[in-house]
């Protein structure tokens, strides 16, 4: 007598958990960017087939965006840690010392998935694009308002332009996150911190 082996039922996917699969995906886009990481490469590290990951995600672009959130108050965290330093420059200090730490991490993806993204995203993806735009705006944003807060309290001088010293270290950031991709040291980045706070108004 043959015994046959029950048959899967057909229908709705297994269950999976789905911030571990997006935490999976973030990684991907992490190291690869939005246009480098293929929908195969994602099926892959999520475990979930594409009609699953659309289904619970969305398309592509949306699953990107999905991640970026929980990348926002994941990994960087640190940013609104270093926002409630008591000085503007204790701020800046926080902000690229933890940033150099970061972005050098040997247990992550190297470099900002924000400044790296929004450099090479292309015409074909202007809602990934413009949300990592968004988000890097938002960074220099909150940097400015701070240094606002700190001419109010007479910490910063008051002929010092909050926007252009805003710019000023977001550029800085953006360029350490550029060389860790460069397989900078941590060592190397914390040198750029040190120089860069040697340019500190005064």
């Amino acid at each position: 007598m043959n015994i046959s082996e029950p048959k899967k039922p057909r229908g709705r996917p297994s269950a999976f958990n789905y911030d571990e699969a997006l935490q999976k995906a973030l990684m991907v886009f992490w190291s690869r960017g939005y246009e480098g990481a293929s929908m195969a490469e994602l099926t892959e590290a999520m475990g979930i087939n594409r009609p699953s990951i659309y289904a619970a995600y969305g398309n592509k672009e949306e699953l990107f965006c999905k991640a970026l959130e929980k990348y926002m108050v994941g990994p960087t965290a640190y940013v609104a840690a270093a926002m409630r330093e008591p000085t503007a420059r204790q701020v800046v200090e926080a902000f690229l010392t933890k940033s150099a730490e970061f972005l050098a991490d040997e247990n992550t993806p190297r470099g900002c998935m924000i400044a790296i993204g929004s450099l090479f995203s292309g015409a074909d993806a202007d809602q990934v694009k413009q949300a990592l735009i968004a988000y890097r705006r938002g960074y220099e944003t909150a940097l400015k308002e701070r240094f606002d807060l700190a001419k109010s309290q007479n910490d910063l001088h008051k002929s010092v332009n909050t926007a252009d010293l805003a710019k000023y270290v977001a550029t800085v950031h953006q360029g350490m996150s550029v060389q860790a991709t460069g397989d900078a040291t941590k060592e190397e980045l914390l040198a750029v911190v040190h120089q860069a706070l040697k340019n500190w108004p005064t």
